[in-house]
């Protein structure tokens, strides 16, 4: 979809390179290198095994980056108390030793001090970081929160028992020969661990772990062919977009959007957030990912769907086959009769209005909504077309000797009577579905009262279809006759977000900047958006998932509408009650029930009172211009 450019550059004017053509990325797209990563590796010799019953009596850090030693931290460390005998006998350090020490609220300053920056590692991190947070808690020190890295787990996912009975860290200091053998001193043991650090990231490197943001899940649980790939994310934006995975004859195997960030949103895919099946097998084959920026998060959700549409991605199980949607309408024929069809089409020249509700998610969605239908009105539900003269011979199926049909094939029913219930029928598809509620509301309370609750819950499910697929017509009709809608909602970041809809499509989109005049860009989005045709309404010009998304984000809290143009083609009564624009929706329609369930219950009680269906939760009229949140429609209001 063509896309204005805002009124100053933005990350959504990324494009993608051309083959050859040289790329300077930024730190924040590649990530930092564990070479240029600053760690501070540290041991503490504690008085016991809890921070709430022990004290801290050493504290030894070096700090390393691309394998150099920048600088070393050891100091012994006053517990405030005696050392038990048997920690003595383990460290060496005895409570003579740490009487002249300075206590902890001298020395944790000048630690954090050293490590401030850095990524901190130790060797079953939890207890040594564990007795630092409580000691800055009781010294009333902030807790910086730097990212740990424990040693044991990074150890657990790349070193087997075969290698090593277990993961202390003397057993590991002797398997990787480092330079220093752990003692149970602090310095000591920090060194030590510096060189099992080392060790550890070499054997995670051809795993795909070469980036700081890497190791932050190293010790997923993921399967090693699958953590390989996630170099397919390095170098995509940081950015709103949609990204595609590529199999080895560059087919397109998935398809998905991120609303924030291409790179972040397709790194999830390698880690153990990622838990469906069919996701680690997309990724097992995938070869690489091709990024599409988007100038705003609804563009990215919408050029999701047309990719899903167009490519048809075998590891996408929705939205593939809009086509296959089906639609209930009254049949164009003397006598209508309800009918599922996979295409809107237009009224015809003469007769009623071809009323459409849906689409349905399945043939067996629109069927219920058909029952439902059959259930409130005395509609004809043979199959057959019928002539405007009976057939001679012809004879009346059973449902008109149950009053359910006023058997216009024998002539029971004139051409003028039944079309009657015709418009009863296409008034509750198009606007008040009041009669089909009635009747089954009252039908489910009476099969309640029996206690014949299957039956009942056969005519909810029937209701709830029925209302469903009248809503989405009735949402999806006055956009899709809309021909051009401008909106804009405020950005976090300060600015518009512009959208550009015509007959319910995304016509375009972009952002300004804060403080930006936004009235340039939205002329120069009008004259640069696709140019769409008028559909068949209600059905939109695109997939209707798209339409429901853009519905959705003008219903969102703070958007305001910047222009509506009228549909030409629009009634005197459909222009007129839509104030100033063409985007109105009928009060009384199906979607104050889909929305207020109680107003079913308050329909009964308002006809059982004999006031009439007042019960409604909206008052009285035939079309209100609104969306969602009580915002007018009809109303132009500058961005």
């Amino acid at each position: 979809m063509p896309t204005s450019p805002p009124v100053e550059p933005t990350r959504a004017d990324l494009a993608l390179p051309r083959p050859g053509q040289p790329v300077q990325l930024a730190l924040d797209e590649l990530g930092t290198p564990l070479s240029e990563v600053t760690f501070v590796v540290v041991d503490l010799e504690t008085t016991g095994g809890t921070p709430q019953s022990s004290a801290i009596t050493e504290i030894g850090a070096v700090k390393v980056r691309g394998g150099e030693v920048l600088g070393e931290f050891q100091t012994l460390v006053n517990p405030g108390g005696p050392i038990p005998a048997f920690i003595s006998v383990l460290t060496g350090i005895t409570t003579a030793m740490v009487v002249q020490a300075p206590r902890i609220e001298e020395v944790l300053p000048s630690f954090l001090e050293f490590a401030r920056g850095a990524v901190l590692v130790a060797h079953n991190a939890p207890f040594d970081i564990g007795f630092l947070k409580a000691a800055a808690a009781q010294t009333h020190h902030p807790w910086p929160s730097p990212q740990v890295v424990d040693t044991v787990r990074l150890a657990r996912a790349v070193v087997t028992r075969d290698e090593a009975p277990n993961h202390k860290l003397g057993t590991l200091a002797a398997l990787f020969h480092a330079t220093v053998a752990p003692d149970h001193r602090a310095l000591s043991d920090a060194r030590a661990t510096v060189d099992v650090l080392h060790a550890l990231l070499g054997r995670l490197a051809p795993l795909g772990v070469t980036h700081l943001e890497d190791l932050a899940t190293a010790t997923d649980p993921v399967p090693a062919e699958v953590r390989r790939k996630r170099h397919l994310a390095d170098g995509l934006p940081d950015a709103p977009g949609v990204y595609m995975f590529r199999g080895p004859g560059d087919e397109v195997l998935y398809v998905g959007a991120s609303t924030t960030s291409l790179r972040t949103r397709v790194r999830t895919y390698f880690t153990a957030s990622e838990k469906r099946r069919r996701m680690a097998e997309m990724v097992r084959i995938a070869h690489a990912v091709t990024p599409v920026v988007c100038a705003t998060p609804l563009e990215a959700r919408v050029r999701e769907l047309r990719l899903i549409a167009e490519h048809s991605p075998r590891y996408n199980r929705r939205s593939r086959s809009p086509e296959r949607m089906p639609w209930v309408r009254l049949s164009a024929e003397p006598y209508p009769r309800l009918v599922i069809v996979r295409q809107v089409r237009a009224d015809p020249p003469d007769g009623p209005p071809a009323s459409h509700i849906g689409p349905f998610a399945s043939r067996g969605a629109a069927q219920s909504a058909i029952d439902a239908l059959h259930e409130s009105f005395p509609i004809r539900q043979c199959a057959r077309r019928l002539p405007v003269a009976p057939s001679p011979g012809a004879s009346s199926c059973a449902l008109a000797g149950m009053g359910r049909c006023g058997a216009p094939c024998v002539g029971g029913q004139s051409i003028a009577d039944y079309l009657g219930v015709v418009a009863q029928v296409g008034s509750a598809m198009r606007g008040d579905p009041a009669p089909v509620v009635l009747a089954h509301a009252t039908r489910i309370a009476d099969l309640v009262d029996q206690e014949r609750f299957e039956e009942a819950a056969v005519a909810r499910d029937r209701l709830t279809g029925f209302l469903r697929g009248a809503s989405r017509a009735q949402r999806l009709g006055p956009l899709a006759r809309c021909p051009e809608l401008v909106a804009a909602r405020p950005r976090d970041v300060g600015g518009w977000e512009i959208v550009l809809v015509r007959h319910g499509r995304l016509a375009g989109a972009t952002t300004t900047s804060r403080g930006a005049d936004p009235w340039p860009a939205i002329r120069a989005l009008q004259l640069t958006g696709e140019q769409v045709q008028p559909p068949v309404a209600p059905a939109p010009a695109t997939h209707p998932e798209e339409t429901d998304l853009v519905l959705a984000w003008l219903e969102s809290p703070g958007v305001r509408l910047v222009s509506v143009a009228p549909d030409a083609a629009a009634t005197v009564d459909e222009a007129s009650t839509a104030r100033g624009g063409g985007w109105a929706s009928p009060v009384r329609g199906a979607q104050a029930f889909v929305d207020d369930p109680a107003a079913i219950a308050r329909l009964l009680a308002s006809l059982a009172s004999g006031r009439g269906p007042d019960g409604h939760p909206e008052p009285a009229g035939d079309t209100d211009a609104r969306p969602g949140g009580g915002m007018g429609v009809g109303a132009t209001d500058a961005a």
